[in-house]
């Protein structure tokens, strides 16, 4: 990975690369591999972890649980073959934007 390269991007393409060419010894493999319910059940899992984590307040359980949970979400979209920037591109496109318009946006 260079320094130019944003971790969530490095990871995702070290995903698609697992997805592709699957390893015995790779766990994301293997979720692959087991198929979208079994992905679907850690992203729920990591969210639950992260959500008791954020109750305790401690710094380090919350860091490691959030690491855990983007891990799941990018083996997600992985899965479904979308790239982490379909993504930040949402994002960017709803900054400076009201949440509360934006959701309502949505629903129309």
């Amino acid at each position: 990975m260079s320094q130019s390269d944003h971790i969530l991007d490095a990871l995702y393409r070290v995903i698609q690369e697992r997805k592709a060419n699957s390893s015995e010894n790779s766990y994301t493999a293997s979720l692959m591999r087991k198929g979208l319910d079994t992905v679907l059940k850690k992203v729920g899992e990591e969210s639950t972890e992260l959500v008791i984590a954020g109750k305790g307040g401690k710094t380090e359980e919350i860091v490691c649980e959030t690491a855990d949970l983007f891990f799941h979400v990018l083996v997600l979209l992985g899965y479904h073959d979308i790239p982490p920037e379909n993504v930040f591109d949402e994002l960017r496109r709803r900054f400076g934007v009201s949440g509360i318009a934006e959701k309502n946006a949505r629903q129309s």
